[in-house]
């Protein structure tokens, strides 16, 4: 296996790390912080953080309401504190953390499908004293991608060969770098008996015995009982 082929089996990586937040903007004394990428995996659950800023007094009751978009900025409401309302898409399945007073929180988004993958912006409003009311809402929004839960199976490098362009300790550095690059939903399987048990490791084909075993143990992650 080739440098090549081993920088493409490790791109999928980037698409499983949660991005960076939104940086302040340092011309405003008021904004919006989420992170700009998420990712899970579809039927899971996950947490869509925020913290929001703001320098002015608050009024004695300031009626603070949290309301989430989806989409785009202009995007429908899924979400909102006060009148309370979920959007049919999420019934049962959002949940804000957030307690009164606070400035962050999060967004749980429960038993997530393919298609909640979208963008979601989080908006605020509050009633200040001697200022009126002011509201604002994330500008970029979080990015989240929903990743399919199917497990993938693969097979192992296998030990024990002769080659002039490889070496046991290259075959276990790849192997190493296959389970840190797959590691959140893939099965491995781990075939040594099909080289270095054998006898005679040049052997094309084990024995029938090792070959059934093998199919077995292959199966036994397709199909477990």
């Amino acid at each position: 296996m080739g440098l090549p082929l081993l920088m493409t089996l490790l791109l999928p990586l980037a698409s499983l790390q949660a991005g960076h937040w939104a940086e302040p903007n340092p011309n405003t004394a008021f904004g919006m912080n989420q992170p700009k990428k998420l990712s899970a995996l579809e039927g899971d659950s996950i947490h869509i953080p925020f913290f929001f800023y703001y320098p002015w007094e608050l009024h004695k009751v300031p009626n603070v309401n949290i309301f989430w978009r989806w989409k785009h900025f202009h995007g429908k409401f899924i979400y909102n504190t006060t009148p309370m309302f979920i959007h049919n898409d999420f019934k049962d399945r959002l949940l804000l953390n957030w307690t009164k007073g606070g400035k962050n929180g999060s967004l749980q988004i429960s038993k997530l499908r393919r298609e909640d993958a979208s963008s979601y912006f989080c908006r605020v409003e509050m009633d200040t004293q001697g200022n009126g009311k002011k509201m604002w809402q994330s500008i970029e929004g979080t990015t989240l991608t929903i990743n399919p839960s199917e497990s993938m199976v693969i097979e192992l490098a296998n030990t024990g060969y002769k080659s002039m362009y490889s070496s046991n300790w290259f075959t276990l550095q790849v192997n190493a770098l296959l389970c840190a690059a797959f590691a959140d939903h893939v099965a491995f399987v781990d075939a040594w008996e099909m080289t270095s048990s054998l006898a005679l490791r040049d052997s094309i084909q084990p024995e029938r015995l090792i070959v059934h075993n093998k199919v077995d143990f292959l199966l036994s992650f397709l199909f477990p009982t």
